[in-house]
């Protein structure tokens, strides 16, 4: 099979990124069908949660909230057009800029932030967390936080 001019990968090299693709696929499978089955939530509405309740005033731009869940500018607007109609957070106009929109947390979206933290950081750890050692962890965290820039 021909894939490309590219330099090809060595057998290792292809073992090692395929088992990630794999896993990381089945592992955040995992998380969605048990945050779902557990809250209603998807992995996007948690993480938009998240997101808000650690920002000042629990508030962001959308293009910055894009921008740190690695969404598109229309993926973010569906995201946020979706969780405005639960009530989970709110869509307003930026206080120094009206061209520009924030998310903003609500009651009822930190609420159920509360409610479905409990659950989901138990299945990261039974799925995850569980299975490295300290030093496994860092390697990860080292190692993604540069591919993260990339």
């Amino acid at each position: 099979m021909v894939l490309s001019m590219a330099e090809p990968l060595s057998g290792t090299q292809l073992q090692h990124w395929r088992t990630f693709i794999e896993s990381s696929w089945a592992l955040h499978t995992k998380l969605e069908d048990e945050l779902r089955a557990a809250t209603g939530l998807s992995m996007n509405d948690y993480h938009v949660l998240v997101a808000l309740a650690d920002a000042p005033g629990r508030r962001i731009r959308m293009g910055e909230l894009a921008s740190r869940l690695v969404f598109s500018p229309s993926r973010v607007t569906y995201q946020i057009t979706s969780m405005v109609k639960r009530g989970l957070v709110k869509k307003e106009s930026c206080p120094d800029d009206k061209r520009g929109f924030e998310a903003v947390l609500t009651e009822q979206g930190l609420t159920a932030l509360r409610e479905a933290a409990p659950a989901h950081l138990e299945t990261v750890r039974k799925s995850f967390i569980d299975h490295l050692d300290e030093d496994e962890l860092a390697v990860i965290g080292r190692a993604f936080a540069k591919i993260r820039k990339v």
